[in-house]
């Protein structure tokens, strides 16, 4: 079984790239869909964060509010920090469980963990390859603005909430260039691709 993970910054283009490998037939474990899970109402994670945060980011269906919740946590490391701590754990628990799955039914899978956090997490010591959906800062503020609808004001504060492009580019072992067309992204990750097959 071959292990890469993939990471990017705020609309890059990482869920693209994820699709395409799956496409190609990697098996794709993305920590942001494990996360949603963790949080559904009744689940112990949902608990935990209640405890914590109160009722008033609860939903009328009594789902968490996530739009909210990123809002109290967004200028706020504490509870950033608080929030991770009760996420986190679940999520890698989870991941782990999923690979072993994969490697009893496709032992020589190739697994592609989508981890948008990864690098601000420091888990580029630990997982290799690093995979990174790439875009100037300059066209991922163009992007965001347009695909949230966001000021430039409060898509430039999202981007600086995560980890400079830059710094992770510098940190990541492999490098998808996103900023050209979709079919230019294609041919780099069919490559990046039929290299890891490789490594089997």
């Amino acid at each position: 079984m071959i292990k890469a993970g993939l990471t990017g910054g705020i609309a890059t283009g990482k869920s693209t790239v994820a699709g395409i490998f799956k496409d190609l037939g990697a098996k794709i474990i993305d920590a942001d869909k494990i996360a949603r899970r963790a949080v559904k109402k009744g689940r112990p994670t949902w608990q935990k964060i209640l405890d914590y945060f109160g009722k008033d980011i609860l939903l009328p269906d009594g789902e968490i509010d996530r739009a909210g919740l990123g809002k109290i946590i967004f200028n706020n490391p504490a509870k950033k920090e608080k929030l991770n701590s009760i996420v986190h754990p679940y999520v890698f628990s989870e991941m782990e469980n999923e690979m072993s799955k994969i490697k009893k039914e496709t032992p020589h899978a190739i697994v592609i963990r989508d981890i948008p956090l990864l690098m601000e997490l420091g888990l580029e010591k630990k997982i290799s390859p690093v995979i990174l959906v790439y875009v100037p800062q300059k066209i991922q503020l163009e992007r965001l603005m347009k695909r949230d609808g966001l000021s430039e004001k409060d898509a430039v504060s999202r981007i600086k909430s995560q980890m400079d492009i830059e710094k992770k580019k510098k940190l990541a072992h492999i490098i998808i260039d996103n900023t050209g067309d979709i079919e230019n992204t294609k041919v780099q990750v069919v490559r990046v691709y039929n290299a890891l097959k490789k490594m089997q």
